[in-house]
């Protein structure tokens, strides 16, 4: 298990970065932490009010690195990866590889952020980065972002991912990710797991049971190890948020058809 970790933020990927504020930073009121460019891509995050955070990622300066245009290109806009923050990124990549895994990207080369990545291939469908940073980054927000609206200020409760395999879930998120249980339950069609860490993160794994069920979840896997269904956010008003159609069991929905890609769920305090 590698010690010492959290989950800091899930990232999605969009083409048009400025298209996400709407709705994170206007509708779910999520505050500006920071902005900046990278060979290939450009990063921005909001954190909400239990201070988890969304980054939203953009192509940029593709001739240099075309790895999210490549995912874009193949995949559409959506969930991109989970970065747990480390205190000793050497000793998690040893810990990582000790258990089987082969971390790629690995970036040790500057002091205030050094990274590395386990491939959707070996992390159950989701690119997971582990990072190891100093200060918080910040920068200014752009010039017209977004006013928070009435739905917010939100708290992003868990990202939800469903997995062919429970057991193989805990081994990666509980085992080498050192999650923790939380809760536990059923579903129509399944059963889930909530991890968390010291921080407000959350993974909720989701495993179909075979009895079927409304939701369908082997059948959305659609063959596939794992993949993030949705983020879990606990609103204000619902009904607020743009797209968002009650579910029928006390949460509202709002499609990733809608949403760049990104399934939301809904609930109340």
């Amino acid at each position: 298990m590698i010690r010492d970790i959290d989950l800091d933020h899930v990232a999605v990927a969009t083409e048009v970065q400025a298209e996400a504020w709407p709705r994170y930073r206007g509708e779910l009121g999520g505050s500006w932490l920071s902005g900046g460019d990278s060979p290939g891509f450009s990063a921005a995050q909001v954190k909400f009010a239990n201070g988890m955070k969304v980054e939203v990622l953009e192509p940029l300066r593709v001739e240099e690195n075309d790895f999210l245009r490549r995912f874009l290109d193949q995949n559409g806009p959506g969930p991109h990866h989970l970065t747990f923050k480390v205190a000793d990124i050497r000793s998690a990549l040893a810990t990582a590889e000790a258990a089987g895994f082969a971390p790629v990207g690995v970036d040790l080369s500057h002091e205030s952020w050094q990274e590395a990545f386990l491939h959707p291939k070996q992390a159950l469908g989701v690119v997971v980065q582990l990072a190891q940073s100093g200060d918080e980054w910040e920068s200014a927000p752009p010039a017209h972002l977004p006013q928070p609206g009435p739905a917010g200020p939100a708290t992003l409760d868990h990202i939800a991912h469903v997995v062919a395999d429970l057991d193989a879930g805990m081994s990666l998120f509980g085992g080498l990710l050192g999650g923790t249980p939380q809760a536990e339950g059923r579903l129509e069609g399944g059963r889930y797991v909530e991890l968390g860490w010291q921080g407000p993160g959350r993974v909720r794994l989701v495993a179909p049971d075979g009895d079927g069920g409304k939701a369908s979840w082997a059948a959305w896997l659609g063959g596939r190890a794992g993949r993030v269904h949705h983020l879990a956010f606990t609103v204000t008003d619902p009904s607020a948020v743009a797209g968002a159609e009650p579910a029928g069991d006390g949460t509202w929905v709002v499609s990733p058809e809608v949403n760049l890609g990104v399934r939301l769920v809904l609930r109340t305090a």
